[in-house]
């Protein structure tokens, strides 16, 4: 029996391991990036990788005849067209429902916890003083201990849910606020996303980008978040209105950003350099970014590939080309 073609993306860089375990089961095809890809090759897979920030729509699909399954490591699908897949019978391989597997998934809420406690203790430019040959402790003072900051969980999923404890471990106040999710009696819940912010001295950020949630943080309410309070988003950078952003941290209205996403960074032309948040932190030191990594661990990478790739093969096990 012939195994099933898969079409595998070298910029996913699965680990090793990983790799072998695919190239076991089918017969791996491999291209760098899917703006490589060739009507020969489509024609004749039965699998296909697709990398987040790359459209996997009906046109790719329908280029694709012998198609039977998207394989992803991603929690979010909106780069894949799930009703066109549907509709041809094309099996979506993600960790969308993966619930108790993502519950032991940890690096992103880490890494939220992270980009709070450098922003607040602004650890970043204070080691650039360094480098620069200065030792100036008293000019480096926090404005706060965080036992002493509330700290506001915008969605209260996975993620929320995770840093929320990380909040309450720190002797934080911690409330939340997502209209999908009752009070658990755990975290004290919000009604009014506008109260939340105005409550809070640091806001995280943990919604999932679907299209009622983009500009979800929109100019108007960024004008009810405290005077001073820190703003972390390792969600998407879609769910903000950057613009306004902006005006708040040059204003000062916002103490500082830290994120882990950018608007366009997906796109094939996309310049960081350009970017406007990229050239506010070039000039102030209330912006601190970090590139989509959140997740980069090599054990999440190994657990997310492995999980999706196991899936894939048991669908296929009984499969005949």
């Amino acid at each position: 029996m012939d195994k099933p073609v898969l079409l595998y993306y070298r910029i996913l860089n699965w680990q090793p391991e990983n790799q072998a375990l695919a190239a076991n089961a089918f017969t791996v095809r491999e291209l760098d990036h899917p703006d490589q890809d060739k009507s020969e090759i489509l024609a004749t897979i039965h699998a296909c990788c697709a990398p987040l920030g790359h459209y996997f729509g009906p046109e790719k699909m329908d280029r694709c005849p012998n198609l039977s399954a998207i394989i992803t490591n991603t929690t979010g699908v909106p780069h894949i067209d799930m009703q066109a897949a549907e509709a041809r019978g094309v099996a979506v391989f993600s960790l969308k429902d993966e619930q108790v597997f993502l519950d032991t998934i940890t690096p992103t809420a880490e890494h939220t916890w992270g980009l709070l406690l450098a922003l607040l203790r602004r650890t970043p430019w204070a080691f650039e003083h360094i480098k620069a040959g200065h030792w100036n402790r008293f000019q480096w003072g926090a404005s706060a201990m965080l036992s002493r900051l509330n700290l506001g969980i915008i969605g209260y999923g996975r993620l929320g849910k995770r840093v929320a404890r990380y909040g309450a471990a720190f002797d934080m106040a911690v409330r939340y606020f997502d209209p999908h999710v009752e009070a658990d009696g755990v975290t004290e819940r919000q009604d009014r996303l506008e109260s939340l912010v105005a409550w809070a001295d640091v806001i995280s950020l943990h919604v999932p980008a679907v299209e009622e949630t983009h500009g979800l943080i929109s100019a108007e309410i960024l004008s009810y978040f405290k005077p001073g309070s820190l703003f972390i988003n390792t969600a998407r950078a879609e769910l903000v209105n950057e613009v306004a952003l902006l005006v708040a941290l040059r204003e000062g209205r916002i103490a500082g950003y830290g994120a882990d996403v950018l608007s366009g960074e997906f796109a094939s032309d996309f310049e960081v350099n350009a970017h406007p948040l990229v050239r506010h932190a070039l000039k102030h030191d209330n912006v601190l970014l970090t590139p989509h990594i959140a997740g980069s661990t090599i054990d999440a990478w190994w657990e997310t590939q492995n999980k999706v790739i196991e899936s894939a093969i048991e669908y296929f096990r009984s499969w005949k080309v």
